[in-house]
């Protein structure tokens, strides 16, 4: 499935198109299948996914903001409670 958040396909954070890697909102198990799943996930330069100082596997700031971003876009057409049942969690 596509991203539910990014409508073209570049780098989220920087916009490049070059060395892109999907970068799945709630990773691990069963996070990595659930944002599969339902389009959890941004695509994300080489860099800006897991070098970067600001990548949002090394910066909780930023896996937060997006994780806030994808349940606001979720919303649209859920309910918080069907979120919530889906990752265990409310980000808002």
């Amino acid at each position: 499935m596509k991203s539910i958040i990014q409508k073209s396909r570049g780098c989220y954070f920087c916009g490049t198109t070059k060395n892109l890697e999907e970068h799945h909102i709630f990773f691990g198990n069963p996070g990595r299948r659930i944002s599969e799943k339902n389009g959890f996930k941004v695509y994300l330069c080489d860099q800006c996914h897991r070098i970067r100082e600001s990548s949002p596997h090394r910066n909780r700031k930023n896996d937060l903001m997006l994780k806030e971003l994808c349940q606001k876009e979720y919303e649209k057409t859920h309910t918080r409670e069907e979120f919530m049942e889906l990752v265990g969690r409310n980000y808002l």
